[in-house]
């Protein structure tokens, strides 16, 4: 047997005060959004790692299986080919010990050309999640950190691992301070693939672009910035290529940190401006580029 309803009372009543006020429903939404708010960035960050897992093993590989083919190629073949030590800034080292920190720089910088480009153009093209994303709390700049903390992440690994081989294979002679080369690979990768990040946000068809970006960017700076020789062994007309390029700058304070090479202060903080320089104004200029995409 119900209950009797007051007299008085219209039906419904007491359901229609157990109904949420417009207000109560803004804040509970508020709440609800305010913790990916604060974290959005690292919700991306985990998506991307996420998916790094549909080629796992190339990471693995690639990060392993790279440095001992080089370091194998360079210190069994080229460099017993190579009596002559390398004299940079009055300084005699083994050609080893020359190259190893260019190689070091260049495999974050192979790692950003990858992570910067086709998953990028993916979330805005191909898959679109980024646009999933943005229908979230989650902002456009915490979209692109997201991306670069994800790629960021797949950069330090492979550092880690080169510096090991590096050291295992008596390419660093000084650990001691030759670990912060772990730290300047990283800050290249980044100069490298922010600014990369920015230009593939800006694409809106794939037509090869990316392919062009290894062949006439990649490869010539990895030729022709002191990577094998000295940079002032090329001629002037090519030594530019190495003044403009973040791998340079990298190998240069690479080659300071593990065995020494004499540079000028001023130089030095050139070396650490540009990288840093190039890093935040291809930040800016992705977060940009981000919020113009997904405002569409």
């Amino acid at each position: 047997m119900s209950a009797p309803r007051a007299s008085g009372a219209p039906p419904g009543a007491a359901s229609a005060l157990a109904q949420p006020t417009l207000d109560q429903l803004r804040t509970e939404a508020m709440e609800w959004g305010r913790k990916p708010r604060a974290r959005g960035a690292w919700y991306v960050t985990e998506h991307m790692l996420r998916a790094m897992r549909a080629y796992g093993w190339t990471i693995i590989v690639g990060a392993l299986g790279q440095p001992i083919l080089y370091l194998l190629g360079l210190a069994v073949g080229l460099a017993a080919l190579i009596d002559a030590p390398v004299v940079q800034g009055g300084v005699e080292v083994p050609y080893l010990v020359f190259v190893a920190p260019a190689l070091l720089m260049t495999s974050t910088i192979a790692v950003a050309s990858e992570e910067f480009t086709y998953p990028v153009m993916a979330g805005f093209k191909w898959r679109r999640y980024f646009f999933g994303f943005n229908a979230s709390p989650l902002s456009s700049p915490q979209i692109a950190t997201g991306v670069v903390f994800g790629a960021a992440a797949r950069m330090a690994v492979v550092a880690v691992a080169y510096t090991a081989f590096l050291y295992l294979f008596g390419a660093i002679p000084d650990l001691s301070r030759g670990w912060l080369t772990i730290l300047v690979a990283l800050v290249a990768g980044l100069a490298f693939g922010i600014p990369l990040m920015a230009y593939a946000g800006s694409i809106e068809d794939d037509k090869g672009q990316f392919a062009l970006v290894q062949r006439f960017i990649f490869m010539p700076m990895f030729l022709f910035s002191g990577t094998f020789y000295p940079l002032v062994t090329l001629p002037l007309w090519l030594q530019w290529i190495g003044w403009v390029s973040p791998l340079w700058h990298a190998s240069e304070l690479g080659r300071f940190l593990t065995y020494g090479l004499p540079i000028a202060p001023l130089m030095l903080v050139v070396h650490v401006v540009y990288l840093v320089g190039l890093t935040v104004v291809g930040y800016i200029l992705g977060r940009r580029i981000f919020e113009r995409r997904l405002a569409k």
